[in-house]
Parts: structure tokens; sequence; C-alpha cells
């Protein structure tokens, strides 16, 4: 089965007008106006099968939503190919889109003074939905997204957790098999945030369908994606699994520790670096290889009441790895 998702040395490069300051630079801008240019995607590449959730990560600006735009057809990519469940995406025409979805986490379709339901007709009306297909589809989504009391609520009147619950509804009642999610937990509280992730899940398992999601949360990357992309100035930087990179570019592991009385944090100091000691808590760095056996050491020469190993927080690690320009294969 071909990949649900294809980019082939996609790129993009835009014109930015450069203007002088002040006025005699505003006049030469009109009159003899330069250009230089942006390159926000350089031959980036990678495939996605099918039912595949796929996290794409990068600081910003650095190419993750013109590439997201490129695949869904709202931008035309000044070089490269795309492939999108067999459709180029800016030719692809009402068949392709019936295939997609775009979610913007800091844009809305949803009408500001009146109810969801209300935008969600016009997308039946726009997707030509029959109407059997309709009320199964939003009764499916109403039980999985909790909206029994948001339907005839304004949107002015729902917080902003229960506006991207009623976005995610609209957007995915002509049930699409690609899902382009940009940000799609921006803003929300932890609860919130945990009923967006559950939903994702639960939709991808039901449909199979395909996902590929923007996300300054790391919490979204580990609870829905075992692989990552990571750009950064427009480059792919990494296409691989999560764990992978962790252990790449992880030269050390945590050891978290319950003390009993007594321990103090100069003698914890004889075993790692101490990077926080709150008794009875405290947390040592080591060298990953050394984490086996600096464990063995503290059972053995201190009262420990529990130990753990883990890896360093995934935000430090993707810090690394956006500082380092991490390649696979290095």
């Amino acid at each position: 089965m071909p990949p649900a998702i294809t980019a082939d040395r996609l790129s993009k490069t835009f014109q930015v007008k450069v203007r002088d300051p002040g006025l005699k630079g505003a006049l030469l801008a009109l009159v003899r106006p330069r250009y230089r240019d942006v390159h926000a995607v350089r031959e980036v590449s990678f495939a996605i099968d099918a039912g595949e959730i796929v996290a794409f990560l990068g600081p910003n600006g650095a190419g993750k939503t013109t590439t997201l735009k490129m695949l869904a057809g709202l931008l035309f990519p000044t070089g490269g190919r795309v492939e999108v469940v067999g459709f180029r995406p800016w030719s692809g025409g009402p068949e392709f889109k019936r295939r997609i979805a775009l979610v913007l986490g800091n844009r809305q379709q949803l009408v500001w003074d009146l109810p969801p339901e209300e935008t969600f007709q016009l997308n039946r009306a726009i997707y030509g939905i029959a109407a059997a297909d309709y009320r199964e589809r939003l009764a499916e989504l109403v039980a999985l997204l909790e909206l029994d009391d948001l339907l005839q609520k304004p949107v002015r009147q729902l917080s902003l957790g229960e506006r991207m619950k009623c976005e995610l509804t609209a957007a995915l009642l002509h049930r699409p098999s690609i899902l382009f999610l940009d940000e799609p937990t921006l803003g929300l509280d932890v609860t919130a945030q945990e009923a967006i992730r559950r939903f994702l899940a639960e939709y991808r398992d039901r449909h199979g369908a395909t996902v590929l999601l923007t996300s300054h949360y790391m919490q979204d990357v580990t609870a829905l994606a075992s692989r990552v992309l990571i750009i950064n100035r427009g480059r792919l930087l990494y296409d691989g699994a999560l764990a992978a990179l962790v252990a790449r570019i992880a030269r050390t592991k945590r050891i978290e520790l319950v003390l009993a009385d007594g321990v103090t944090a100069e003698a914890l100091a004889a075993f790692g670096a101490v990077k926080s000691f709150r008794f009875p808590n405290a947390v040592l760095e080591v060298p990953r290889e050394q984490a086996a056996a600096t464990s063995a050491r503290l059972l053995a020469a201190l009262p420990v009441a529990d130990l753990s190993i883990e890896d360093p927080p995934i935000e430090e690690v993707i810090r690394l790895a956006f500082a380092q320009g991490v390649e696979e294969g290095e």
C-alpha cells in the first residue's frame, strides 16, 4: 500500500520586500522596490503511512505550518513533489478536500454569535453529507467529545476548550482520512488538552485516520505519536522514533529518589549531579551508561525508600535536538 502522505524535496520560498528605515526608505520602496528570498521550507522529504500519528516539531518560524499548508493545498510549493491519498493537493479539487481536514489552533470557523450546530449544518451542506450520515456522525462526535450541552449555546459563551472541541467536530463531520492539526491544544487547560488527545487517539482507532500534528506541548507528542519529524530553519533534521531520538540526544539519565532520614545533598553529590533536593525527594543526573551501576551503589550505601530511573524531560531532549541539528543516521 502506498504512503498516505508523501513529500519529496518539498520547498517553499517567499519574496519579502526590503525597506530601509525612515521617509527616504519608504519612498524608495515605492519607486524602486527591492526583495529578498525567505526560504521557509528547504527540500523536505518524508512519507507517512495510513493510520500513523506523526508529530511535526520545530521552533516558531521553522516551517511547520508552511509545510502543512502545502500538504493541504493552501500553498503552492516552489519546488518538489507532494502526494496526499493519491492527489496533488493544489489540483485535487472537491474530491481531495473531502479526504482531508486542516485544523489551526489559532483560527476558527465557528460563527461567534451563533450556536456550533449552525456551523455543523453549514458544513453538512458544503460537503453534501446525507441527513442520516450527518445525524450518525454528529452523534458519534458529540459522544466522544461530550458536547451534549454545547450545541445550542452561542460560540461566544463557550470556553476555549469547548470551542476547540466544536472546531474538531466541524472539521471531522465529513469523516476525513487525513488530519492536519496545527497546535490543536493551544491555550487549553490540562483537562481540555487530555480530552482532545483522548479523542484524537480514539478517532484514529475507529476510522484508521492518518494524523500529522504540530504542537509545542510535549504531552501531545508523547501521548499520541511514536514517530517525530523535526524541522528547523526550513530543513528536516530528524525523522524517526521518539524513543530513538531520546537515546541519541540524551546522554544522561535521571535517578529520582525518595530518601529516608539522614541523607543530605552533599552525600548524594558523590554519586552524580544533584538536579534537585527537597527532602525526602531528590533527582540525580548521571551518564546514561552508568545509571544502573549508580543506582545499585545508591541502594547499597544510603537509606533509600524508593528509586526510579527516567530519561530527561522530553522538552529538554527536543530543545537539544534543535540546538545540535541532529540528523537521522548521524
